[in-house]
């Protein structure tokens, strides 16, 4: 014991010289004894020590623990549309070894920048993004064609979106690691529709009651023409249809019904029931042609198909294309 009174003795003189700082009276001592050589922890850090931006200078390891721990917890706050997010590190799976940097600060120098050992977890983070995808994407929003008023009517379509995870999950962990907790804005890529107002070209609509045939340019009208529809017998039928074939100059096969029986087939050329231009609707059997008979155009005339002047029907067929609805009202 003899050393460690001369020790006592030694820093007690430098005390009156005014020959040693606080800091260092607070630095580890070592004493011997009969049983070897003991080495002694600081009551308190040194001043000017932080642990991740913590400053824990002059606090004992108890005190230190508690604000590092405290500081670590602090929530990262997730900026979505309309909603703030707060997600604690805990949340995701993320661990900080606290004890490990508050026992580098006892012993480290005054002023020492210490940074914080975090575990992180990958899986448990992607798990929190999963539910905030599932909570905040939109599948995009196709526009819609439909008829109003006997007028078509094409709703607008609306973009969708999707989290970009991988820039959240980035994001989450640099706040995490660097304990700051700056806010972070979720990014979303954007999801196009697949069918917008713009796109929609062509739309036809037959007023089988009146016998007449109008065109739209998606919602615009564009012209309108005469018909022959079905007779009572043979109605043209009512619904929502589409283009599905178009045919120039077409041969005329006798359909497998009592009017055509005996009927043989009719090449191209004048005198064929069909004229010069075919459009086959995905209405079976019916379709929009020409017709040589001009004087059924305006009447119930036909056996279920849409006839035309057969100038009016080649330029129809310039106008549309495989897939123009069709709609047939009884107006």
């Amino acid at each position: 014991m003899r050393t460690a009174g001369l020790a006592l003795l030694f820093v007690l003189g430098l005390l009156a010289a005014g020959g040693l700082s606080a800091g260092v009276v607070a630095a580890t001592t070592t004493t011997t004894g009969t049983t070897g050589t003991t080495t002694t922890m600081p009551a308190v850090i040194a001043d000017g020590v932080t642990i991740s931006g913590v400053d824990v200078g002059g606090m004992g390891a108890t005190d230190a623990y508690a604000a590092v721990s405290t500081s670590f917890a602090r929530p990262v706050v997730l900026l979505a549309p309309h909603s703030r997010l707060a997600v604690a590190p805990a949340r995701i799976g993320a661990m900080a070894a606290v004890r490990g940097a508050v026992s580098r600060a006892l012993t480290a120098p005054a002023g020492a920048e210490l940074k914080l050992r975090v575990i992180l977890r990958r899986r448990g983070t992607q798990r929190y993004l999963a539910s905030v995808a599932k909570r905040f994407d939109r599948a995009p929003v196709d526009a819609q064609l439909a008829l109003r008023d006997l007028r078509p009517v094409v709703t607008g379509e609306r973009a969708g979106r999707s989290l970009r995870q991988l820039n959240a999950m980035n994001a989450i962990f640099t706040a995490v690691v660097t304990n700051t907790r700056p806010d972070v804005k979720l990014q979303f890529a954007a999801l196009k529709p697949s069918v917008t107002r713009a796109s929609y070209g062509p739309v036809i609509v037959i007023r089988r009651g009146s016998n007449r045939l109008y065109l739209y340019q998606g919602m615009r009208f564009v012209r309108m023409f005469g018909v022959a529809t079905g007779q009572s017998q043979y109605p043209t039928p009512l619904g929502t249809w589409h283009i599905v074939v178009k045919w120039r100059n077409p041969w005329w096969y006798p359909p497998n019904s009592a009017w055509a029986k005996g009927e043989k087939p009719v090449p191209p050329g004048p005198g064929n029931p069909l004229g010069t231009r075919w459009m086959g609707l995905s209405a079976s059997g019916v379709g929009i042609h020409g017709t040589p008979d001009d004087t059924s155009i305006g009447y119930s005339a036909s056996h279920g198909c849409i006839r035309m002047h057969i100038p009016d029907a080649e330029w129809l067929f310039n106008h549309v294309s495989i897939g123009t609805t069709v709609f047939i009202v009884s107006a």
